[in-house]
C-alpha cells in the first residue's frame, strides 16, 4: 500500500531540515578545503631557505663531484667534544680518521660502531635547505652494513624514520647524499625544524666519520 498523503506531507519538513543540513555541512566542508589551499602559499611562504645557523661552510666533497657546501654536524668530525651525541651498544671515539682531510687536515679520531652499536648525532636545526647529509665510513671486518635514521623532533617526542642502509668497505669512502626529509620538517613546524642523524651497525663492525648536513637547495 502506498503512504497516506498526509504522511508525506509530514514528512517533508523533516526532509527540508535534513537536506539544509547536510548542504550546511557540505558549505562548511567546501569553505574549510579553500581556506586551507588559501593558507597553503601563506605556509610555504613560512618555509625558511636560508641558513639556519652560523655554522661555517665548505665542500668537504668536491673531489668526488660534489660541489654543494656543507655544514659538519656537531661533534661530527669526533675530534672534539662528544657532548649531545648519544652512544648505544658499544659505540665508542677510537683512534683512526679518514684520511683525505677535509675539515682542513686530517683528524685523529673516529666513531667506532660494532654490531649492534648506535650513535645519534645532537640534533640541528634544519629547513628546506637541507636536503642532504654524506658522511665517510668504512667496514672493520669482512662486510658490514650501517641503518641510517633521521629523527625528528615533533610535539608528540622524537620520531626517527629510517633512510637506508649502507654497504661498507674495507676504505674510507664518502656515502652517496641521503635526504633528510627536512623540507617536510620545515613545513610542519612551520619553517624550521630539528633533526638529529642516527646510525646503527647492522651486521659487521664499522666507522664513521665526518658527518656533514647539505645547506643550499639544489
Amino acid at each position: 500500500m502506498f503512504p497516506h498523503p498526509s504522511r508525506l506531507t509530514s514528512r517533508r519538513p523533516r526532509l527540508t531540515r535534513v537536506l539544509s543540513a547536510a548542504l550546511g555541512l557540505a558549505s562548511a566542508s567546501a569553505a574549510m578545503t579553500l581556506t586551507l589551499f588559501a593558507a597553503a602559499p601563506a605556509q610555504a611562504g613560512l618555509i625558511a631557505t636560508g641558513a639556519c645557523n652560523e655554522a661555517a661552510l665548505s665542500e668537504p666533497f668536491q673531489q668526488w663531484g660534489d660541489s654543494n657546501s656543507y655544514e659538519l654536524v656537531p661533534g661530527g668530525d669526533f675530534e672534539g667534544s662528544l657532548s649531545g651525541w648519544t652512544l648505544s651498544g658499544g659505540a665508542q671515539r677510537v683512534a683512526g680518521s679518514e684520511p683525505y682531510g677535509v675539515t682542513g687536515s686530517v683528524g685523529g679520531y673516529s666513531l667506532a660502531l660494532p654490531t649492534g652499536a648506535s650513535a645519534t648525532s645532537p640534533f640541528t636545526c634544519v629547513n628546506a635547505s637541507y636536503p642532504s647529509f654524506r658522511f665517510f665510513a668504512r667496514n672493520s671486518g669482512l662486510t658490514s652494513t650501517v641503518l641510517v635514521q633521521v629523527v625528528y623532533e615533533t610535539v608528540l617526542g622524537s620520531v626517527a624514520a629510517p633512510i637506508g642502509t649502507v654497504a661498507l668497505s674495507g676504505e674510507w669512502q664518502p656515502t652517496l647524499p641521503m635526504l633528510t626529509g627536512s623540507i617536510v620538517g620545515g613545513v610542519l613546524s612551520g619553517g624550521t625544524g630539528e633533526v638529529a642523524l642516527r646510525f646503527t651497525a647492522l651486521t659487521g663492525s664499522s666507522r664513521i666519520d665526518d658527518v656533514y648536513i647539505d645547506p643550499h637547495m639544489r
